[in-house]
């Protein structure tokens, strides 16, 4: 008999935690608060409309192919994947932006707004494609416990091409000066991260996942996703337990040695895993004295985006409704400000919609469309109630019915919003964060938050708020690396 591993949270970071430990031959139990795995993909079904709750960007498709086949399995024995054309679209104040999928004909449209800008793109992809490769492959599977990891010849060799002491704000600047051009180029690391003067320009490796490895969709929704890791979690062998709210960890001697939930059940234990929030196990499930790090520290962390969301269904179609919508038709700089340097609710705010019923009928009812609104706010503000939610759904709506001719309101079936008070409520979210940390520089590696308690000898992080950060593939190798680390540190009886 293996030795016992509890996994708290079934996220995809906990998700691929319990599939590698069983794998490696630990008896797995996997306690989640709600009555599905999926963590803030979670999804829900109304009147008709299919839901996915958080996640909707399928970026990075090798990370996918490379967890499945860590198991001698291919992501289409769980999920089919459609690749988007156009990737998505981009509302300007007074124009369109549709971003092909097919490389040469972006190129097209970056000569058509800046003369040379497709030659410079291949330039820009050529660094990125190398950043994508070596930061992939040797900064991202470290568990950030010694400087001794990142060891590397290639590494070493290649520092200053990973650009990690300049800012991709001036990196993006020296390739293209069209601000569209730009503004596009920045887009996911102002939504996903940080200011992009504040984000090392090792991050433009994220321009060459979306321009060259593309903008998918799983048949059937995000969801998909985590139904295949599910499947194939219990597959290897790993326990689910679904309604079962963490209440505390007990640690003796050093060590943890049980989980106890709000129901009374108690789970033992010879190594721990927190794939739930950081901050809550830190300071809701641990006793003071066991806690790896301060308020005062936990403060000082510079977060991620926030964000308010809303779930429409619509009994119309919208038409010539991409997959994807980024609308960048108000002041970018402003929006930006209002997220990271001065915290308010954002005065006129960049949002993005997601229609999947756009690709995937099943996900709407005939003749209607499911709709995800997505606007980024700061993390941790005041004010979350329904007056504000009802404001800026008025606020997008009027955008949207300004771009498009169809004014959602007088189509509405179904509609839920979801925001800060949510996040706090449903995962225990600090400050109500939904993607984590910031991507800085001091928060990058050995300088997030440890994936290894320092006080509790067998209790291991993974997520968004430890190593490698924030996003869908990041959490799907955090669980792998906090796998490998446990079972090197913890072997087997």
């Amino acid at each position: 008999m293996g030795k016992k591993a509890i996994v708290i949270g079934s996220g995809f970071a906990g998700l691929s935690a319990a599939s590698f430990l069983a794998k490696a031959g630990w008896e797995v139990d996997v306690l989640e608060k709600h009555d599905q795995p999926g963590g803030r993909c979670r999804h829900f079904k109304k009147e008709g409309f299919s839901f996915d709750m958080g996640p909707s960007w399928y970026w990075m498709p090798d990370v996918f192919d490379r967890f499945f086949g860590c198991f001698g399995k291919k992501v289409l024995d769980y999920y089919d994947l459609i690749r988007l054309d156009p990737s998505y679209r981009i509302y300007w104040e007074q124009s369109q932006m549709d971003v092909p999928s097919d490389y040469a004909s972006l190129k097209k449209m970056f000569d058509q707004l800046e003369p040379g800008a497709g030659e410079q793109l291949d330039a820009f992809m050529a660094e990125a494609e190398y950043k994508y490769r070596v930061g992939v492959n040797k900064l991202v599977f470290k568990p950030g416990q010694s400087l001794l990891e990142f060891v590397d010849k290639e590494l070493i060799a290649g520092l200053f091409r990973l650009d990690v002491f300049n800012n991709i704000k001036s990196h993006i600047g020296k390739f293209f000066k069209h601000p569209q051009l730009r503004q596009m180029m920045e887009f996911p690391v102002l939504f996903l991260g940080a200011l992009p003067e504040n984000t090392p320009a090792l991050y433009s490796l994220m321009n060459y996942a979306d321009v060259k490895l593309g903008t998918w969709f799983p048949r059937g929704g995000m969801y998909k996703i985590v139904e295949g890791m599910h499947k194939l979690a219990v597959e290897q062998g790993a326990q689910f337990h679904f309604n079962q709210n963490v209440s505390s960890i007990i640690v003796e001697n050093g060590m943890a040695t049980k989980v106890i939930t709000e129901a009374g059940k108690e789970y033992n234990a010879d190594v721990v895993i927190g794939g739930a929030d950081y901050h809550f196990i830190e300071t809701k499930l641990l006793e003071k004295q066991y806690r790896s790090y301060s308020d005062d520290y936990w403060e000082k962390r510079v977060m991620a985006p926030g964000c308010l969301i809303y779930y429409v269904g619509i009994n119309t179609k919208i038409p010539d409704l991409p997959h994807h919508s980024l609308f960048f038709d108000v002041d970018f700089n402003e929006h930006a400000a209002e997220i990271y340097t001065h915290p308010d609710w954002p005065k006129s705010p960049l949002f993005y919609l997601s229609a999947t019923s756009v690709t995937d009928p099943t996900q709407a009812p005939e003749g209607s469309e499911n709709l995800f609104f997505l606007i980024p706010i700061a993390a941790g503000l005041d004010g979350d109630d329904a007056s504000i939610r009802e404001h800026y759904f008025n606020l997008l709506s009027d955008r949207l019915h300004q771009r498009t001719g169809v004014d959602i309101r007088n189509h509405v079936v179904y509609k839920r919003s979801y925001s800060y008070t949510d996040f706090v409520d449903d995962y225990n979210a600090f400050k109500g964060n939904a993607y984590g940390l910031a991507n800085t520089l001091m928060q990058t590696a050995i300088l997030k938050p440890s994936c290894k308690s320092k006080k509790v000898k067998n209790l291991y992080y993974t997520g968004q708020l430890t190593v490698p950060g924030p996003g869908v593939p990041p959490s799907l190798i955090s669980g792998e690396v906090v796998a490998k680390l446990v079972d090197k540190e913890n072997g087997k009886r």
